[in-house]
This record gives structure tokens, C-alpha cells and sequence, in this order.
């Protein structure tokens, strides 16, 4: 009898991923755990006030009979999802100033994330001279490779003016993909990875935000160590489609207030958790071409993730359209969902440099 060697360490996987019956089912089926252990998705029947418990667990059987671990899970939900695909703009407002001048502040670098003076959040770059006044030196905190830190500046007094010899901004905008929106809630996500400030490369961390509607002018193809990108503009002065709540590493979150142009109303799926993700045939959806399509990949690699994070899978791509069109995975192209077996399974999140046609992705479960 053939061994097969099983995808998911059964005494190494986390608790509270995202799982559904059918996941487990097709995981026993295709001997994800090996040849003697099968997992049974048993859902827990608790209610909090008018809530209903999504919460289960797993417990793996060696032989179908022994039990041998159990882990903790959150039963994907059955709602389902418009699948995304199209280019949106980011406007986000940092809950922080973010230093964009530190020439006279040697502890201070560019791209360094100010969240308090004097212990004092960080709310408004006009709050800043009223925390400084009358002060001669001050303790700022702040963020620097998404590392806190502190260190003491100078307060210079020029005509009454009080301040410490930084620049910053509060406002950071950009383009990525939508993933998907709940077609009850209207939450949605996007991007599949963090937002970052481009010189200290800190994740920021938002304090308002909006989503935008976005043109696409023109596609730079990809090519070996030269990545393409989405020439796309949107006009902050219009309407905005949607709020931005939280920024983190595997992309935005907020609510789509507005879903005219970036959804499809009649194209809906349900999401899917890592253990419903196989090697083979998958396909990415966008609207890049100008109508929304799907995309051929191969997924060529499932990586377990012990831990969260936005390098999930690997795939290739492999339809000719996309490939002519933008030579592969591009910039801004970030949050386009991935499909599989009818399933929104996760986001493209990067691109190899050394190979355009071949890219990373996050698991759905990561994203919502």
C-alpha cells in the first residue's frame, strides 16, 4: 500500500482557523493528514444572548477510532460573497504622523510613525503645537519597522512657535484589488496585504479612511526584476464607495457603502478556509481587461502556516490572455481573488521578481 505523506502536521496545526464540513470531508478524502488519520468537524451548540455560537471543533482520529488531538475551529459562515476583482483607490488617514522630513533629528528617520508626545496620542498635525508649548524637551513615541520606540527632542521656540524640526503627514493613499464584499453586511476585504509607509516600510495604522472607485489608464507589463504595474487614478473629491477600518498584514477591511461599478451582483460564492486550498487548477478574477474575468493559475505550492501570513500559496499563471496582457502579476494588482472549485480561497498578494508569471497568495481565512 502506498504511504502518502500528509499535507498538515494534525499535532502542529493552530487553533480558530476557518473550516467548513465540506473542507474536512475533502481533506479525508485526499488524505491531507496521512493514510491513518481522519478529522471529524464537530459543531459546539452555544448562544450568547440572541448569537449563535460559529464556533466547533476537530478532533483527529488515528484509525478512525483513536483520538488523538483536538483543536479548536470557527465554522466558515454561510453567507456568501460578491467576488471582487476590480481596482479600487485607498485613502487612508494614519492614526499617527507619519515623518516625511527628519534632517534636524538624527533619532528620527523618515518614514518613522509618531503616535504620542509626552504621552499624548497623536490625533491631529494641528493638535501638535499645543502639547509642545512652553516645553523645552519631550518624549516621543513612535513606530519604526513595527517596533515602538521612544526618544527625547528639543522644542525650539521661533517667535512663539513651538516646534520639534519635523515635517509629517497624516494622509496616505494607493490602488489595489477588491477581494470580496458580504452581500449582507457589505463588509468587505481587499489588497491580502498591508498597506506600508514607503520609507519605513511600518504597517499604518488607520484612523479613517475611505475606498474610492478607480480608472484604469494603462498596464505597464511585467518582465525578469521589473515588475509591472496598474496605471490607475481616482478622484478623492468624488463620493467615496466605502470606509477603511483596519489595515493590518493581510490587507483593509472596512464597509462598501457603494458597490456601483466594483461588484457584480450576479457573481456570488462562498469563501473558503486553507484546508478546502489543493495543488492544481484555480483561477484569479479581474476586470483589468475591461469586463470581469477568470484567469487560469496552477497552484503549484500549499503551504502549512503554523503562524499568520500573507505568503500562503504559490501559483502560476497560466492563461495566455493575462499573460499577453500584463506578462503576469503586476502591482496592483494585490487582493484579485483567487477561485477555487467555486470558492473564493484566498488574494494574490505578491509577485516573484525574478518571475512574473509566478506569485504568492494569502488564504482567505487570513482576510476575514
Amino acid at each position: 500500500m502506498m504511504i502518502i505523506v500528509p499535507v498538515f502536521d494534525v499535532f502542529s496545526i493552530e487553533d480558530n482557523f476557518l473550516v467548513s464540513y465540506e473542507d474536512i470531508e475533502n481533506a479525508n478524502k485526499n488524505n491531507l493528514f496521512g493514510n491513518f488519520i481522519d478529522g471529524e468537524l464537530v459543531k459546539k451548540e452555544e448562544e450568547t444572548g440572541l448569537e449563535k455560537s460559529t464556533s466547533g471543533e476537530i478532533i483527529f482520529k488515528l484509525f478512525g477510532f483513536i483520538p488523538i488531538r483536538k483543536v479548536s475551529v470557527v465554522l466558515a459562515s454561510d453567507d456568501d460573497y460578491y467576488i471582487g476583482g476590480s481596482p479600487i483607490g485607498l485613502s487612508i488617514y494614519s492614526d499617527g504622523g507619519i515623518v516625511i522630513d527628519d534632517d534636524e533629528n538624527p533619532s528620527i528617520k523618515e518614514g518613522d510613525i509618531i503616535t504620542k508626545i509626552d504621552g499624548v496620542e497623536f490625533s491631529k498635525i494641528e493638535d501638535f503645537e499645543s502639547v509642545l508649548k512652553d516645553k523645552d524637551e519631550v518624549e516621543v513615541s513612535f513606530i519604526r519597522k513595527n517596533k515602538e520606540l521612544k526618544t527625547l527632542l528639543k522644542v525650539k521656540n521661533e517667535k512663539g512657535k513651538y516646534k520639534l524640526g519635523l515635517t509629517v503627514k497624516d494622509n496616505v493613499t494607493g490602488v489595489g484589488t477588491l477581494t470580496f464584499v458580504n452581500t449582507k453586511t457589505g463588509k468587505y476585504g481587499a489588497l491580502g496585504h498591508a498597506i506600508v509607509e514607503d520609507k519605513g516600510g511600518s504597517v499604518v495604522p488607520v484612523c479613517d479612511g475611505n475606498v474610492y472607485s478607480c480608472n484604469l489608464i494603462g498596464i505597464t507589463k511585467g518582465e525578469k526584476n521589473k515588475p509591472g504595474q496598474l496605471r490607475c487614478v481616482f478622484v478623492q473629491a468624488k463620493k467615496n464607495m466605502g470606509t477603511i477600518e483596519l489595515n493590518n498584514k493581510f490587507g483593509i477591511k472596512g464597509v462598501l457603502t457603494n458597490k456601483n461599478g466594483l461588484v457584480d451582483e450576479n457573481l456570488t460564492a462562498k469563501v473558503g478556509g486553507r484546508y478546502s486550498v489543493t495543488p492544481g487548477k484555480a483561477f484569479i478574477v479581474s476586470d483589468i481587461s475591461g469586463i470581469k474575468e477568470e484567469y487560469e493559475i496552477e497552484i503549484i505550492k500549499v503551504n502549512y502556516q503554523k503562524k499568520a501570513n500573507d505568503k500562503s500559496l504559490v501559483f502560476r499563471v497560466k492563461d495566455k490572455r493575462l499573460l499577453n496582457l500584463t506578462g503576469g502579476i503586476v502591482q496592483g494588482m494585490s487582493g484579485s481573488p483567487i477561485m477555487q472549485n467555486g470558492k473564493i480561497v484566498g488574494a494574490v498578494t505578491h509577485v516573484f521578481l525574478s518571475d512574473p508569471t509566478k506569485g504568492y497568495g494569502v488564504y482567505t481565512d487570513w482576510m476575514v
